[in-house]
């Protein structure tokens, strides 16, 4: 498992198994979202059977998957609550944690210096140049 912090409230990675959400719970993580969408899964690895894993372990799962229509800002809605409502952590995965990324990113961005997004990704080995624009944009 390849667990990328953006920040102490929030990390991100590629694809996990059902049974890594255990250790995502002893990490002391208390929220995952999935924004993976279930069709690019086997069934072992869509929502319901991750929710599943997710729960058993205590941790609480949300569904925020990133197709082919992109990026919306309900998704950011989610996220930022998902994110308040957390008593510790949250965990976010797609395929590669790019997705993931994006969405923290666009979530963050009122709040959050454009410059500051980038470098946090930058240091989780996320490239998110490309949304300057929109962060700057979006800044509260």
């Amino acid at each position: 498992m390849d667990i990328r912090y953006l920040s102490d409230r929030f990390a991100v990675s590629p694809q996990v198994l059902p049974e890594h959400m255990a250790t995502l719970a002893d990490k002391g993580f208390t929220a995952v979202i999935c924004n993976r969408p279930d069709d690019e899964v086997e069934p072992d690895l869509q929502c319901d059977a991750m929710a599943k894993a997710a729960e058993a372990a205590g941790l609480s799962f949300h569904r925020i998957p990133v197709g082919r229509d992109g990026l919306n800002p309900e998704m950011f809605a989610q996220t930022a609550k998902i994110i308040e409502d957390s008593t510790g952590p949250v965990f976010a995965y797609c395929r590669s944690g790019t997705r993931s990324s994006y969405v923290w990113a666009l979530t963050m961005a009122p709040d959050m210096a454009p410059d500051a997004i980038i470098a946090a990704a930058a240091q989780a080995g996320y490239d998110l140049r490309e949304l300057r624009p929109q962060l700057q944009m979006m800044q509260g």
